[in-house]
C-alpha cells in the first residue's frame, strides 16, 4: 500500500526512534561500531532531508507496483536501500551520497557499505585548492559589513564553523568537554593567542586559540547581556557582536566573488586554518602523525584522515 504521508513526515517518523539530542554521543548505545542515535539538530536536519529524498523515490517505486516496495520509507530493506544509493550515484556528488548513506544506516541500524559517486561532476571542486593566503582573507574582510569581518578574521585565525561563531565564550564561561582526551600540546607554535570555547558538532566544546589582536577586538564587541540567535533552525547564545552561520557565510562568499572573482565558500578559511597549522607544527619539529593529530584535535572532529581533506 502506498502511504499518504508526506516524504518528510515519513523522514522524521523513522528517525523518531534514533533521536537523542542533547545526550552525550560517548555514552551512546553503538550499533556494528557506530553511535545508535542522533545527538545534533544540525545532524537530524540534514539526515531528515536526505531520508526525504529517499522517501520520494521508495514512494515512486511503489506507484509503479514494484515487488517488494510497499508501506513508507522505515520499510525499506537493507538491499532496497543499496538500489537507491546506487541510483543517486548517477545524480549526486560524493559528499551527498555519504549524507544520503549515513542517514539510511542510522534509520535501520546496520552498514551499508560505501559506494563510489559516478556523477558527472569529476569533483573538479575536489582538484582546485580550497584554502585562501592571509592576504586574501583580509582582502575579503575589507569588503564585509564590520561584524562580518571580524567573524571572518577570527574564523580564520581558530579554524571556526560558520555556527561556531555565535558559541565563542571564555573558559570561564564555558568550559570544553570532559569525555574527550585533548592533547597538552595543542596550539604550540601558534604565535600570541587567547584561548576562547566553542560548541562544535555534536556538541562537542573545545578550546581555540584566536590570535591576541584579534581577541582585543573581540571582547571591544561584548554584548551587555547574551542574546538568542537563530540560525538554521537552531537557537544560540551569542555573547558577542559579529556575524555567524549562514548570514556571515554568504556574506563571505559574495565578498570573496567581488574581491577575487571566485569564492570556494567560508569552509575555505578551515582549509587555510589547517594548513598554516601544519605548517607552524612541522616547523617546531613534530612529526607528520602528531602533527595532523594535532590539527584534527584543533578543528574540532579528532580524525586524521578527515584533516586530510583539508590540505588542498
Amino acid at each position: 500500500m502506498v502511504s499518504f504521508r508526506s516524504a518528510r513526515s515519513q523522514a522524521t517518523f523513522a528517525l523518531r526512534p534514533k533521536i537523542a539530542l542533547g545526550t552525550s554521543r560517548h555514552r551512546a548505545k553503538v550499533v556494528g561500531g557506530s553511535d545508535a542515535y542522533v545527538h545534533s539538530f544540525g545532524t537530524l536536519r540534514n539526515y531528515v532531508q536526505a531520508l526525504r529524498q529517499c522517501a520520494e523515490w521508495y514512494s515512486a517505486q511503489s506507484r509503479a507496483f514494484r515487488h517488494g516496495f510497499h508501506g513508507q520509507v522505515k520499510d525499506i530493506t537493507s538491499a532496497q536501500a543499496r538500489e537507491y544509493l546506487l541510483f543517486r550515484a548517477n545524480h549526486v556528488g560524493q559528499k551527498q551520497l555519504d549524507l544520503d548513506r549515513q542517514s539510511i544506516e542510522k534509520m535501520l541500524g546496520e552498514r551499508l557499505g560505501r559506494i563510489k559517486s559516478n556523477a558527472e561532476k569529476e569533483d573538479r571542486l575536489a582538484t582546485r585548492p580550497r584554502a585562501y593566503t592571509q592576504e586574501q582573507i583580509e582582502q575579503v574582510a575589507q569588503h564585509q559589513a564590520p561584524e562580518n569581518s571580524l567573524a571572518t578574521l577570527i574564523a580564520a585565525s581558530a579554524g571556526l564553523r560558520g555556527h561556531e561563531l555565535f558559541t565563542l565564550a571564555t573558559l570561564q564561561e564555558q568550559e570544553p568537554s570532559a569525555h574527550r582526551q585533548f592533547r597538552p600540546d595543542r596550539f604550540a607554535g601558534y604565535p600570541d593567542y587567547n584561548c576562547y570555547t566553542v560548541i562544535g558538532k555534536g556538541g562537542l566544546v573545545r578550546e581555540v586559540a584566536v590570535a591576541l589582536e584579534l581577541a582585543l577586538l573581540l571582547e571591544e564587541v561584548r554584548l551587555p547581556e547574551p542574546r538568542g540567535v537563530r540560525d538554521r533552525s537552531i537557537w544560540y547564545q551569542q555573547k558577542f557582536k559579529i556575524g555567524g552561520g549562514q548570514r556571515w557565510s554568504q556574506s563571505f562568499t559574495e565578498a570573496s566573488s567581488r574581491v577575487l572573482g571566485w569564492s570556494t565558500g567560508a569552509h575555505g578559511l578551515r582549509h587555510h586554518y589547517a594548513q598554516r597549522r601544519l605548517e607552524e607544527l612541522q616547523q617546531r619539529g613534530f612529526i607528520w602523525d602528531d602533527a595532523l593529530e594535532i590539527v584534527s584535535q584543533e578543528l574540532g572532529h579528532f580524525r586524521r584522515d578527515v584533516t586530510l581533506t583539508y590540505l588542498r
